[in-house]
């Protein structure tokens, strides 16, 4: 394969039409793609604990600097994050149909060239997060840890998409500690109701990759659930509806909270009660719908704290 026909080489599970394919300059796709920037709804993923922590540790409006601040570092950290996991797991995404298109396996991108890149996405994160108070910068370093380890867990246990919360919603504690400097009740419940999150929307997601992820070996909660995944569903999204709900309560939210909140309930029962997990697109779209139940929950903080 030549590089312009490498540089062409789009990811299977790509929104159609995305930005990167359209409009990114070509020599400057593949490692967009490795950013996963062709698929925003993971940096979003990431991004709204931090949003929904610094919400809930303001004093009316929340800053709008700390909210643009946590945007780029959410967006270069996701972006180092998926470069990592690449390079651990490129043996096994070309092994699997929905990832070998993806810009190592496909020999779109070196495997020098990746450290390069993640090296690069880190220095952003890092700039970011020395920007923030001692206490937040030494709790952002702390994450790295879980972050280092992700990509190996789905080989050791079938609960990968626990540690994924563990790491992926750090920015629930972040947020608070920003604006702050400290942690208290009300970030820890923000982040255990995350991590339930986490745990229903990956399992969903999961369930994309079963059949491969079972001949190759590789462990997951979509595999563990099996047929039972709606009934984890409901006892994970239940959980983290009632941590943030305490997390509302914890930090003296207003009342309009709470009815905003339910709608974003709402959405979590429509993705368990229309699951099919025998159908990977519909997989794919109630997963991408969790970027909107994070903003729902956003504006839900928002209103308790200026209404």
């Amino acid at each position: 394969m030549n590089g312009k026909e490498q540089s062409e080489t789009r990811v299977a599970d790509a929104p159609p039409e995305n930005w990167v394919d359209t409009h990114a300059p070509a020599w400057a796709r593949p490692y967009a793609r490795l950013a996963r920037l062709d698929r925003p709804i993971g940096w979003w993923l990431l991004l709204l604990p931090c949003w929904w922590s610094v919400a809930l540790a303001s004093t009316g409006w929340p800053s709008l600097a700390l909210l643009l601040l946590f945007f780029v570092g959410a967006v270069a950290m996701r972006g180092a994050g998926c470069t990592w996991n690449d390079i651990v797991d490129r043996d096994i995404d070309a092994a699997v149909a929905r990832t070998r298109s993806r810009p190592l396996p496909s020999g779109a991108v070196s495997l020098k060239g990746a450290f390069i890149f993640l090296a690069l996405q880190c220095l952003i994160g890092l700039g970011v997060l020395l920007s923030f108070n001692s206490f937040a910068v030494l709790l952002g370093f702390s994450s790295l840890i879980l972050v280092a380890i992700y990509p190996f867990m789905k080989r050791i246990t079938w609960w990968p998409q626990f540690v994924l919360g563990l790491a992926f919603n750090w920015g629930a504690l972040m947020g608070w500690a920003a604006v702050h400097g400290s942690l208290s009740v009300a970030p820890l419940l923000l982040y255990l109701g995350a991590v339930a999150w986490t745990i229903g929307y990956d399992t969903i997601y999961a369930h994309q990759d079963k059949e491969d992820d079972a001949l190759i070996g590789v462990k997951s909660t979509a595999l563990k659930f099996g047929a039972a995944t709606q009934k984890w569903l409901w006892l994970f999204y239940g959980i983290a509806l009632a941590a943030f709900a305490g997390a509302g309560a914890a930090a003296g939210l207003g009342l309009f909270y709470y009815p905003v909140l339910a709608v974003g309930a709402a959405l979590l029962v429509w993705q368990i009660v229309t699951l099919d997990i025998g159908d990977p697109a519909r997989c794919l779209r109630l997963f991408r719908s969790n970027r909107d139940f994070g903003l729902v929950l956003f504006i839900a903080i928002v209103a308790g704290q200026v209404a």
